[in-house]
């Protein structure tokens, strides 16, 4: 166990590293779990940034939770085996914290999908909703439902590839050449195994659609949508560029042409958000799109639109470290990514406790 800066650390027997104040009134009083999520090939070390200043911050609210059972080449096992240790390890700590009554994810490119995943498992439907009238607010928490018995109050992604990286210029480093686009898709398992077949919607077990398209609507007894609508907020960061990774359009859930045209910032609290805007859930006719445009990924755009979402688009193009865009939004290492302070410093300040 580790003490420093008023933040105690102690590594969990059973995987996982927590952090909450090393003020025993702060830590009485905190709860609220924040499960914070790696990427791929990713560790717990890839949140400790993050996870100090949620608790510097907030040291009477939060207790913040940094995943492990997915560590390193573990993620590449599979969206769903990802999402299936992740709900389990979640257990495991509301288990060994009774205390705790609300939740939140934080979780960083491969890893919002895994997230995804493990709260459709996690979800409780809601108590059935009572005759008597009663106020607007208090219904609509009723009819919500909760992530095991918990309040579910903020989901947040960073560069999350949410439709997958087969589409046009959804893997930049792939220079949104078809061909090699096309190729990568055939090849992709070879490097990222089951993995790579999620992400480029190229699965087909059991004669199923691919499990990003089962994931925008609720699938048997695995509550994807219903999951994600528990959340009083969902919030997707997302680099509008030099993110060699993940694209702006997957990671923003945005179709091209509601890509928006961003400017400089001019604050000087958060200098690489770029642009931010609040959409309402929304319906749409599939059968209306553009005839260019990918029917697969329309699905996986109209199925997660039609919640709220908060989009937060970042923008490291000024900076020394904008090629590492990909690690910079989420400070992976607190020396190197060190410019994407202020993007965690705007998740707390937003953050809904």
């Amino acid at each position: 166990m580790g003490d420093m800066g008023g933040v105690r650390t102690e590594e969990n027997v059973n995987g996982g590293t927590d952090v909450w104040s090393s003020s025993d009134a702060n830590a009485s009083t905190a709860d609220h779990l924040v499960v914070m999520v790696h990427g791929i090939l990713g560790s717990t070390a890839n949140w400790k940034f993050a996870a100090n200043q949620f608790v510097r911050l907030l040291p009477d609210k939060v207790i913040v939770h940094c995943s492990e059972k997915n560590m390193h080449q573990l993620t590449l096992d599979g969206v769903d085996i990802m999402g299936d240790r992740l709900a389990e390890e979640v257990l495991e700590v509301i288990e060994r914290r009774p205390e705790i009554r609300k939740i939140s994810f934080i979780a960083h490119s491969v890893g919002g999908l895994a997230a995804r995943y493990a709260i459709g498992r996690l979800y409780r439907p809601p108590r059935r909703r009572p005759k008597e009238d009663l106020p607007d607010d208090v219904l609509d928490d009723i009819s919500r439902g909760t992530i095991c018995g918990l309040e579910a109050m903020n989901f947040i992604t960073v560069a999350t590839p949410h439709l997958g990286s087969r589409g046009n210029k959804q893997v930049p480093f792939l220079f949104g050449v078809a061909a090699i686009e096309k190729v990568a898709s055939h090849v992709i398992h070879w490097i990222f195994r089951r993995t790579g077949k999620h992400l480029f919607l190229t699965d087909n077990d059991d004669g199923k659609p691919p499990l990003l398209q089962r994931m925008v609507d609720d699938w048997g007894d695995l509550y994807f949508i219903s999951a994600l609508k528990a959340f009083k907020r969902r919030v997707a960061y997302s680099n509008v560029g030099y993110d060699h990774i993940v694209g702006w359009r997957t990671s923003s859930i945005r179709r091209n042409s509601e890509l928006p045209k961003w400017e400089d910032s001019l604050s000087q609290k958060y200098p690489h958000i770029v642009y931010e805007e609040q959409s309402e859930g929304e319906c749409m006719d599939v059968s209306l799109v553009d005839a260019d445009c990918d029917v697969l990924e329309e699905k996986l755009v109209t199925g997660l639109t039609r919640l709220s979402w908060e989009r937060v688009d970042v923008s490291f193009h000024r900076s020394r470290q904008r090629f590492a865009a990909h690690s910079v939004i989420q400070v992976k290492d607190s020396f190197l990514h060190s410019e994407g302070a202020d993007v965690i410093q705007h998740m707390i300040d937003c953050f809904l406790t």
